[in-house]
C-alpha cells in the first residue's frame, strides 16, 4: 500500500469524526428539551487491502467510516410540574399523538387542551387514547376529545333529614300558639333543577304526635296525593325518640323509611320516587328526626342528587385514565391514554419535534394501556427529562477532538514523507 492510501485514511478519520462531533453537539443542545434521547455514535473499519496473495497476515486497513448512530431510550429524570396535562412514562412505551394524517410516537409529555377541545402537544398533535363510556374502556383509538364535556345531572333518590321537633310547643288546639314547623328539603329532579320541597310538621293534641305534610313550590310540581307516604304522622316516645309512624289513614306502618312520590311540572322532568331516610338497618330510628323538648330547628339536610356540571379541572392517574372534575363535585372518568411499544424501538425513524415515527426496521407498534405488560405507568403533572449525561458527553467530546486531530497529523506526517520521497531526485 503506498503512502498516498494514509492520506485516504487521514480524511476518513476526520469526516467520521466531525459527523461523530455533530451526534455529541446534537445531544449537548438538546439537554433542556423535555423527553429527549439522546445519541451515540457507531463506527466501522473500510474494507481492507490484502497483499502477498491473499495471506491473512497482510491485510491493511483503509481507515474508518461513520456507520451511523443509535438512540438510547433509557429513562430521563423526573420532574413535578404544575400542569395537570403534563405526563411522563415511568418505564417502556410511547405516547401515541395524530397530525391528521398519521400517528406518530413520543416520549415528550407537554400536552395542552387546544382550541377545539382536543389535548395536543405544542406542535398540534393530538393525544391518542381510549374514550371511558360509563365507566368501560373503549377500544377505539381516538383523539382526546374534551370539547362540550360535563357532568349529566343524577336526580334525587334519597334524603336524610336532621331535625328536632319541639315536644313543649302548643298543638293544634290553641290557635294564639305556633304549632307548625317547616323543614326545607333541597332535591334535584331529573334535569338536574334543584327544587325545595318543604316538609311542614303540625303539632297534634295526642302527645309526641307530629303530623307531617310534603309540598313542593307553586309552578314547580306537586306530590302525588295518591302515595300514602307523602303525608302521616310521626309518634315520639316520652324520650323523645319515634317509634312509630303512621300513613294517611292513620294506620301504624312503624319505624322504616318512607317512599314519596314528586310530580315535577315546571320545568318539564320526570316524576320521580324519593326516599325519606328514617331507619337504621334493624328497622330502628336512625336518631335524625327527634321529639326532644327544645326549640324546634333543622339541622342537616343530606341528599345523594346533584345537579349538572361544567368541567372545571382534571387530574391523570398511574393508569392513564384522565378524570375530569366538574363544578358540582363530581369526578368522572374521560379517556385512558394509549401507549405504545415496538420489538426495535432503535429502528424508529427520527421526524423532529421529538417524534418518531414507524420504519421498517422498529417492526409494528403494539399500543396497550399503562401498567398492562410490559408497559410503564403514566405519571400525571410530572414531566420526563432529557437522559442526556452532560459529564459522558465532554468526555465523549475530548476523545472525539483527540481523534480528529490525530487524524489530521496523519495527513501532514504523510505529506513530509512524500515531500522527503521527492527530494531523493535531487
Amino acid at each position: 500500500m503506498s503512502l498516498i492510501g494514509s492520506l485516504f485514511s487521514g480524511v476518513s478519520g476526520l469526516r467520521s469524526n466531525s459527523q461523530a462531533m455533530n451526534v455529541i453537539g446534537d445531544n449537548i443542545s438538546n439537554t433542556n428539551t423535555v423527553g429527549f434521547k439522546s445519541s451515540r455514535s457507531v463506527f466501522g473499519d473500510l474494507f481492507s487491502t490484502i497483499l502477498n496473495n491473499g495471506s491473512v497476515t497482510s491485510q491493511i486497513g483503509q481507515g474508518t467510516q461513520f456507520v451511523g448512530s443509535l438512540q438510547d431510550f433509557s429513562q430521563g429524570a423526573i420532574e413535578n410540574s404544575t400542569n395537570a396535562l403534563d405526563m411522563a412514562i415511568d418505564g417502556q412505551g410511547f405516547f401515541v399523538v395524530n397530525n391528521g394524517q398519521g400517528n406518530f410516537y413520543t416520549r415528550a409529555g407537554q400536552f395542552r387542551i387546544n382550541d377545539n377541545g382536543v389535548v395536543a402537544d405544542i406542535g398540534g398533535n393530538a393525544l391518542q387514547g381510549f374514550r371511558i363510556t360509563g365507566g368501560t374502556v373503549g377500544t377505539t383509538l381516538e383523539s382526546v376529545d374534551l370539547a362540550g364535556v360535563q357532568s349529566a345531572p343524577n336526580p334525587s333518590t334519597q334524603f336524610t333529614l336532621g331535625a328536632n321537633l319541639n315536644a313543649a310547643a302548643a298543638d293544634d288546639t290553641n290557635p294564639d300558639s305556633t304549632t307548625t314547623f317547616t323543614s326545607p328539603v333541597s332535591l334535584v329532579n331529573s334535569v338536574g333543577e334543584q327544587v325545595i320541597a318543604s316538609i311542614t310538621f303540625t303539632k297534634k293534641p295526642v302527645a309526641g304526635r307530629w303530623d307531617y305534610t310534603v309540598s313542593l313550590p307553586a309552578g314547580n310540581g306537586t306530590v302525588n296525593p295518591a302515595t300514602p307516604n307523602n303525608s302521616g304522622s310521626l309518634i315520639f316516645d316520652t324520650s323523645g325518640n319515634l317509634t312509630d309512624i303512621l300513613d294517611q289513614s292513620a294506620a301504624s306502618i312503624g319505624v322504616g323509611d318512607l317512599t314519596l312520590t314528586l310530580d315535577f311540572a315546571s320545568p318539564a322532568a320526570s316524576g320521580q320516587t324519593v326516599t325519606w331516610d328514617l331507619a337504621n338497618a334493624a328497622g330502628n330510628s336512625n336518631g335524625k328526626v327527634t321529639g326532644f323538648a327544645a326549640a324546634s330547628n333543622t339541622n342537616s339536610v343530606v341528599q345523594n342528587g346533584f345537579p349538572t356540571g361544567i368541567l372545571t379541572g382534571l387530574s391523570v392517574a398511574n393508569d392513564g385514565t384522565i378524570n375530569g372534575l366538574f363544578s358540582n363535585g363530581q369526578s368522572e372518568s374521560l379517556f385512558q391514554v394509549a401507549l405504545a411499544d415496538f420489538l426495535a424501538p432503535t429502528g424508529l425513524t427520527r421526524t423532529g419535534q421529538n417524534l418518531f415515527a414507524e420504519s421498517g426496521l422498529s417492526g409494528q407498534p403494539v399500543i396497550a394501556a399503562p401498567n398492562t405488560g410490559g408497559f410503564g405507568s403514566v405519571l400525571g403533572s410530572t414531566l420526563e427529562l432529557s437522559n442526556v449525561d452532560l459529564a459522558q458527553e465532554f468526555v465523549t467530546m475530548i476523545k472525539t477532538q483527540q481523534a480528529f486531530q490525530a487524524s489530521a497529523r496523519i495527513i501532514t506526517t504523510t505529506d513530509d514523507l512524500l515531500t522527503e520521497t521527492v527530494n531523493l531526485t535531487r
